[in-house]
């Protein structure tokens, strides 16, 4: 699977029954290849007019399966929320 095959699905989270959004970035071991992470952006500031101040950093651990459409997540997103620079 390629990069963007997961940006064209829809994260859901399975504990909250609420999307997360789209994938926007994968985290990556370098040496073995293998996917640490999706990254998803977090919800705008205004209306998502001024960025985004969080992203949601979601271990490949917490998914629970990849569909044709959606990733469907076990997660608490308070824990796997982090500041955007």
């Amino acid at each position: 699977m390629r990069l963007c095959d997961f940006r064209q699905k829809e994260v859901i989270n399975i504990c909250t029954c609420r999307s997360l959004g789209c994938v926007s970035d994968l985290e990556i071991d370098c040496e073995s290849g293998a996917i640490l992470a999706l990254i998803v952006p977090g919800p705008g500031r205004l209306w998502w007019f001024l960025g985004r101040d969080t992203e949601f950093v979601i271990p490949w651990d917490c998914i629970v399966q990849i569909g044709e459409d959606i990733i469907l997540v076990k997660i608490e997103e308070d824990k796997c929320q982090r500041n955007c620079l």
